[in-house]
């Protein structure tokens, strides 16, 4: 009998890459009760403003939303809470250093491989409103070469 590979699931942060010049990144594990951990492997869950705080030499992640089946919330008190991220004590004094360099902390995906569900977290600094025009202009730059190499070789 043929080993299954496990699937992958990815719950993203589509403004992470935008708003953020992200430089670090980190695989943090999560701290989740029962009937988030289902939802989260059903991919029911969003990073859309999630943000990390480091608190008494701990890192939070808030306002990350997980939903329960058929898009229900949880519990209404439970749907955004802090949840604890688990990294050695070695990365956190890291994060901490990188936070007083006045640099950001975001989540970037979140991670359902075999029977752990990981968060992974970049640092970075935000874009001021010019840059994230660049990136856009970037953006349909590479889109209009890839239309033109198309149409050439047809």
């Amino acid at each position: 009998m043929k080993n299954k590979q496990p699937q992958v699931k990815k719950i993203q942060n589509s403004r992470a890459r935008f708003d953020y010049d992200l430089k670090d990144d980190y695989l943090c594990g999560i701290v989740l009760n029962g009937r988030e951990t289902k939802a989260l492997r059903l991919g029911h869950g969003q990073l859309k403003g999630a943000f990390i705080n480091i608190k008494d030499g701990e890192l939070w992640l808030n306002n990350m939303t997980i939903t329960g089946r058929n898009g229900l919330p949880i519990d209404e008190d439970e749907k955004t809470r802090p949840r604890k991220l688990l990294a050695k004590q070695r990365e956190i004094d890291q994060l901490m250093s990188a936070k007083q360099q006045g640099l950001s902390i975001v989540p970037t995906e979140v991670l359902t491989r075999t029977r752990f569900i990981k968060v992974r977290i970049a640092v970075g600094r935000g874009k001021k409103q010019y840059d994230k025009r660049a990136t856009l202009k970037k953006r349909d730059d590479d889109r209009n070469t890839r239309r033109e190499l198309k149409q050439v070789q047809h």
